[in-house]
C-alpha cells in the first residue's frame, strides 16, 4: 500500500457537488446547499473538508468537481486550488449517473485507463488514515476490473441509510478485505435494521464508487445505452469550442437515474461489484438529527448550537439549535428539539421527526412558495 501522503497512481478524484439537502431546510437552500455550509463546527464547509481529504490521495491537480452553474462562484471561492479544466458545470440537475458518468467520459478521453473515485461533497468522515487505506484497496479492485464501493461498518441500527448485503471474499491482489455483493437493500425499518446489525454481513451504502473510467462507462452502457451515447457526445465536445452548444442540446435530454441503479446493482448481479469495508466514522449528514449526533459526541443530553452570533438560553434541554438571525432563543425543558432560525423561515421539530423535513419542502414547492426554497 502506498504511503498515505502519496497520490495513488492513475487515480482521479471526482466530487459531485449537487442537490440542495432538502432535509436540512431552511438552512440548506437551492442557492446555498448543504455542502457550502460548516455543519460540524470545524470552521470548514463540508466541500472544503472533502477536498482536503482527497488531495493527499489524488493530488490537487487531479480533483474534478461537478456542480451546478449557479454554484460555480461559491465552489471556486472555497477551492482556489481547483483547476479550471476540472470544473464541470451542470445546466440543470440530472442525477448521479449523468454527473459521475460525464466526469468519467471526460477523464477517459483525456487520460485513457484512468481510475476515478466519486465522493460526495457533503459527507463527514473521521479517521482519514482508515479512509485512505480503504480507497487504496478500492483502487486495486478497480484496476482488476471491478466496480468498487466502500461500505461502512454499521455502528447502530440506522434507518436513514441504505444497506449492502455482502457475500464471500473476492481474493483481489492488493485488496485483501474486498467482498462480493449479494444485494442492495433500501432504507429499512428499525426492527430490520437491528437484524442487519446483528447479522454482521450488512454495510451502510455510502455511495462511494471507484472504478476504471472505461469500466464505469461500460456498465452505464449495458443498462442505459442512450444515456451513455449522450455522455460520450458531451465528452467528445467538452474540450473544444463546441462544448456550449452540445451541452445545451444534449444535457437536458439525459435520463435522470441514480448510479446505484444504473451501475452498482447491475454490476453486483453480474458479480463485478467489490465492497471494501470501511472502518472509519462516516455520516451523510442527512438531517438535523445527524448534525446533533455529530456535535453531541455520544452525550445525548447535550444541546448543539450552530451559527455565528447565535444567542441561546437553555435549561434542561437537548437537541440542536441553528441560528442565523441573532434573535434570542430560549428553551426550557425540551428534549431532542430541533430549532432552525433563519431571516425568512423558522423550523421547529424533533430529532425523531427530522427525516420528515423533506415533506415540508415538497409542500412548499406545491404551494409555490419558491421564495423560501
Amino acid at each position: 500500500m502506498l504511503p498515505s501522503t502519496e497520490p495513488l497512481d492513475r487515480f482521479y478524484s471526482v466530487i459531485p457537488a449537487g442537490g440542495i439537502g432538502s432535509r436540512l431546510w431552511p438552512l440548506s437552500r437551492a442557492d446555498a446547499p448543504k455542502f457550502l455550509h460548516d455543519l460540524t463546527g470545524s470552521g470548514q464547509t463540508l466541500l472544503r473538508a472533502t477536498w482536503d481529504r482527497l488531495a493527499p490521495l489524488s493530488g490537487e491537480q487531479r480533483i474534478m468537481v461537478v456542480t451546478g452553474r449557479a454554484h460555480r462562484a461559491a465552489v471556486e471561492e472555497q477551492l482556489p486550488e481547483l483547476a479550471d479544466l476540472n470544473v464541470v458545470l451542470e445546466s440543470e440537475p440530472r442525477e448521479s449517473t449523468a454527473a459521475i458518468g460525464l466526469a468519467a467520459a471526460i477523464l477517459e478521453k483525456r487520460e485513457p485507463g484512468v481510475i476515478i473515485g466519486s465522493f460526495a461533497a457533503d459527507h463527514v468522515i473521521k479517521g482519514h488514515h482508515l479512509f485512505r487505506q480503504a480507497v487504496a484497496e478500492a483502487v486495486r479492485a478497480a484496476d482488476a476490473g471491478y466496480i468498487a464501493t466502500i461500505g461502512i461498518q454499521p455502528t447502530e441500527p440506522a434507518v436513514g441509510f441504505g444497506y449492502i448485503k455482502t457475500a464471500g471474499a473476492l481474493h483481489i491482489a492488493g485488496a485483501a478485505s474486498a467482498l462480493s455483493v449479494d444485494s442492495f437493500v433500501e432504507k429499512p425499518d428499525l426492527a430490520t435494521a437491528q437484524d442487519y446489525l446483528a447479522n454482521g454481513t450488512y454495510f451502510w451504502n455510502a455511495g462511494m464508487y471507484i472504478a476504471r473510467a472505461d469500466r464505469l462507462l461500460e456498465e452505464i452502457g449495458a443498462s442505459e445505452p442512450e444515456l451513455l451515447a449522450g455522455l460520450l457526445e458531451l465528452a467528445e465536445a467538452w474540450d473544444t469550442p463546441r462544448r456550449g452548444a452540445v451541452v445545451d442540446r444534449v444535457w437536458p435530454r439525459l435520463k435522470k437515474i441514480a448510479i446505484d441503479y444504473s451501475v452498482a446493482e447491475p454490476a453486483a448481479a453480474r458479480g463485478r461489484l467489490a465492497v471494501i469495508p470501511g472502518q472509519f466514522d462516516w455520516d451523510d449528514v442527512g438531517d438535523f438529527a445527524s448534525i446533533a449526533k455529530i456535535h453531541a459526541n455520544g452525550r445525548k443530553r447535550d444541546l448543539a448550537i450552530l451559527g455565528d452570533g447565535a444567542r441561546v438560553l437553555a435549561d434542561s434541554s437537548s437537541g440542536i439549535v441553528v441560528s442565523h438571525t441573532g434573535r434570542m432563543i430560549a428553551l426550557i425543558g425540551v428534549e431532542d428539539i430541533v430549532v432552525v432560525d433563519t431571516p425568512d423561515a423558522l423550523l421547529i421539530t424533533t430529532s425523531a421527526n427530522a427525516q420528515k423535513v423533506k415533506a415540508v419542502v415538497d409542500a412548499l414547492k406545491l404551494s409555490g412558495s419558491n421564495d423560501v426554497l
